[in-house]
């Protein structure tokens, strides 16, 4: 028993001896935070698409942004908001459908970075851009994020309420005065901000699991939005650490292993909720046609 709780205790405290562990774990953190937050609204309006088309069309920005030698938040952040704005302009001058616009403006603009890519210096990592280097993050790195998450976060707690009602009940919304329009292009910029976010830690390719899974997986748990805040927030802290750590002991991608990680809590959720876990569903289902049964057989 000792050994297995010296083991468990090595296994936390042995890589925070390592700054750049201690950074990485910061930013994922931090990222994660703002991601589960956001998610939550992302699941409650249905923009899952929405936030995989952001997360490919900054692509071309932050390539930009390293051939120019600017921040690359920069161009993700103009690449974010004008691939938002771009698709609600071709969605509202055509008969094309929303997803079909989503589709074509996001792969447009990923095949763009991708052309933008292999024209740049060779010291521009691609890997970098697709799957994040939180292990390697600089101080002005980690203020970046810093920044960008307390001001998503701010806008959040302020407009909390206006944005809980448009989730719910557009229509009602309206009525009261509020404007769903303005709420939706609000709701936008915070996605393009956020994505610029969690990029340092698990990159272009992963980030859209970020801005989904945690939320995705809170409304398998309950009802409360209130609630479900906490719950997308506290799983996407767990998964940060469990994926620094794992990433560290194992030698794998962190970005992967942050990921990998809230898949597991969405599937425990799926499977084990206690109003939605499908197999709670299928154990009382399971009770119900034994007690009608029993009811039969007993009737005379």
């Amino acid at each position: 028993m000792d050994a297995l709780i010296t083991g468990l205790t090595e296994w936390f405290t042995v890589p925070l001896q390592f700054e750049f562990v201690r950074r990485a774990l910061l930013v994922s953190v931090v990222a994660g935070v703002v991601c589960a937050v956001l998610s939550c609204w992302m699941t409650l309006v249905g923009w899952s698409l929405m936030g995989d088309a952001v997360s490919h069309a900054v692509l071309p920005g932050v390539v930009l942004s390293f051939m120019f030698g600017l921040p690359f938040a920069v161009g993700a952040l103009v690449f974010g908001a004008g691939s938002v704005a771009l698709i609600g302009v071709v969605n509202r001058t055509s008969r094309v459908k929303e997803d079909a616009v989503i589709g074509v403006v996001f792969t447009a603009m990923f095949a763009l970075g991708l052309v933008l890519v292999s024209r740049v210096p060779s010291q521009t990592d691609l890997g970098h851009i697709l799957f994040g280097n939180v292990l390697g993050v600089s101080d002005t790195d980690i203020w970046q994020v810093l920044v960008l998450a307390a001001v998503v976060l701010a806008v959040v707690w302020y407009k909390h309420r206006d944005l809980t009602l448009y989730a719910f009940d557009p229509v009602h919304a309206h009525a009261l005065g509020i404007n769903p329009r303005l709420l939706e292009t609000l709701l936008l910029g915070l996605l393009s901000v956020t994505v610029v976010v969690a990029l340092q830690a698990v990159g272009i390719i992963l980030v859209v699991a970020m801005v989904i899974i945690p939320g995705a997986t809170a409304y398998l748990l309950t009802d409360r939005f209130e609630r479900m805040l906490l719950i997308s927030a506290s799983i996407a802290v767990a998964a940060a650490v469990a994926g620094v750590f794992t990433s560290f002991h194992l030698n794998v991608s962190t970005g992967g292993s942050i990921v990998l990680a809230q898949a597991a809590a969405f599937t425990l959720a799926y499977l084990l909720s206690p109003r939605q876990g499908v197999l709670r569903r299928g154990l009382s289902a399971r009770r119900r046609r034994a007690r009608g049964r029993s009811s039969v057989t007993a009737a005379p």
